[in-house]
């Protein structure tokens, strides 16, 4: 076999199984430990593996994070039914705590209980909620990041902590067995602050954020009482779940 039709076999061994060790290489393709070496020096250099003691992994792809705008076209029906489920578990007068998710959002959107109090680090859920005139709205001032129009920073952090609310709503970029992560870590840093300022924590995500992973966790599931989705989970999130006593609401 010439090397390019085995670098080509090796790529597809990879994508299979996840990764290849030399001693497999050598095995699976009757080459020396030197032809193995060289095979993945030659792939690496053209940045279709990264090598790793012993063997080789593919690279992962990076996941380009859309604008806050772009983020709020996708999947509107699946979030729209999950928004319309969490209008159901909040009662009149109470007081609220969102995030600045965009599933959070339409919760805003449809927001239509009397004499709720809203606290939000999101200037887009502050203006929604301003049309509402039942709605008395706190807005937690810090930095403002542009793109996604959310506010953090130790101001924000240190207004928390004059609150404690009935119900936060917070969202998830990627739900996995390393609890809740997002792609910024400030804006993880107060979603994580804003589960310990309420009486009950509801995440909102539809089923795209499941078996996902981003770089910042900070959420874990003993901080969460319930998720709203919009499909079922794989068994090993449920049985995480049943662990952390989180119960799941899935919407038809």
């Amino acid at each position: 076999m010439y090397q390019e039709e085995r670098l080509h076999e090796i790529i597809e061994y990879l994508k299979t199984n996840g990764r290849i060790s030399v001693n497999e290489m050598m095995e699976e393709f009757t080459i020396s430990r030197d032809t193995a070496r060289r095979d993945l020096v030659r792939l690496e250099e053209q940045n279709e593996i990264i090598r790793t003691r012993g063997g080789a992994i593919l690279p992962k792809k990076k996941e380009i994070i859309k604008s806050y705008s772009d983020r709020l076209q996708f999947d509107s029906t699946g979030k729209n039914k999950i928004a319309s489920r969490a209008q159901l578990l909040i009662q009149p007068g109470d007081t609220l705590l969102f995030d600045t998710s965009t599933t959070v959002q339409y919760l805003a959107e449809n927001l239509n209980k009397e004499s709720t109090v809203v606290l939000t680090n999101s200037i887009d859920q502050a203006q929604i909620l301003s049309k509402k005139p039942n709605v008395e709205i706190h807005l937690l001032g810090g930095i403002l990041n542009k793109d996604h129009g959310f506010l953090y920073g130790s101001t924000l952090i240190e207004k928390l902590n004059h609150y404690y609310v009935d119900k936060v709503f917070i969202g998830a970029a990627g739900i996995s067995e390393k609890g809740f992560t997002y792609p910024h870590e400030e804006d993880a840093m107060v979603k994580k602050e804003m589960t310990r300022h309420g009486e009950q924590v509801i995440v909102l995500a539809d089923y795209t954020k499941f078996k996902k992973k981003q770089l910042y966790r900070s959420v874990t599931f003993q901080d969460v009482d319930i998720i709203i989705t919009d499909r079922t989970p794989d068994s090993d999130i449920m049985s995480l779940l049943e662990e952390s006593n989180v119960e799941l609401i899935v919407v038809d």
